[in-house]
């Protein structure tokens, strides 16, 4: 693959981790993170998957470990590795994320909805917990980052993934509260993207592109390069005052009123 590394290098000497990192968005993330010098762990559930994506990087750019993100057993592993491959982590990007569920609240299975909690919003702040604590990492010593995704269905009611959207104004909520407990060691931020064309979304434009895209500003839905560019950013040096925040990459459509 392609990069650029040699000629930018705002990461270079930085680890990461990226969770939900085999297709879409998280795909995007790590490519970025190495395009600016980084090494990455990339996580997700399907380990065939994973090995495709890892596949693409340069030689001793990522690695891989296969797992399900709210899996204790799977994070220490990732955890673990990272400590022995890498010798400490810089960047947690919480990407990782389900919505297994279209409809109205009121006839939504509860067993969903809590596992919908228990991915984005436990699993996100257990990362965290982790990350933190294990003494093989050095996350605070090292000045570390996260970066969680949110989503714009937070800010404002969203048909059919309403409980989604109710978890990601939690992530964003969750953020901020890291953000405080945190500082000045480890800064905490998140991304909170309206409608990007990945497989994870498709239910939200596919088939009626011309009509969604029409409420956007800037006259198109987002890509994965333009959620993992912002991820890169808050990452950075460039960065490295803000913390707390929650970057919203929508395209004007708050602004214009519209919903995701």
């Amino acid at each position: 693959m392609a990069t650029d590394r040699g000629l930018q290098g705002k990461l270079e000497g930085k680890t990461a981790i990226v969770t939900g990192a085999s297709r879409g968005i998280g795909l995007a993330i790590a490519r970025d993170l190495v395009s600016q010098g980084a090494r990455v762990c990339l996580t997700a559930r399907r380990s065939d998957a994973l090995k495709e994506a890892a596949a693409q990087f340069p030689d001793g750019s990522a690695i891989a470990v296969a797992g399900a993100s709210d899996d204790p057993v799977h994070r220490a592993d990732v955890l673990d590795t990272v400590a022995k491959e890498f010798g400490g982590l810089d960047i947690l990007v919480n990407n990782a994320g389900i919505n297994p569920v279209f409809g109205p609240l009121v006839e939504m299975d509860l067993e969903a909805a809590r596992k919908i909690f228990e991915v984005n919003v436990l699993g996100t702040l257990a990362w965290v917990q982790d990350t933190v604590a294990h003494s093989g990492l050095g996350f605070r010593e090292r000045g570390g980052t996260i970066v969680n995704l949110s989503s714009v269905s937070g800010d404002t009611p969203s048909p059919g993934i309403g409980l989604y959207g109710i978890s990601k104004a939690a992530v964003s909520h969750l953020t901020r509260s890291l953000a405080v407990e945190l500082g000045p060691e480890i800064r905490v931020n998140a991304v909170s993207p309206a409608v990007v064309k990945t497989r994870f979304s498709r239910a939200l434009y596919e088939g009626k592109e011309d009509a969604v895209t029409s409420a956007y500003p800037l006259g198109r839905l987002g890509t994965p390069e333009d959620v993992a560019s912002a991820v890169t950013y808050l990452v950075s040096p460039d960065a490295s005052w803000v913390t707390g925040q929650v970057l919203t990459l929508d395209g004007g459509l708050l602004a214009a009123g519209g919903t995701a």
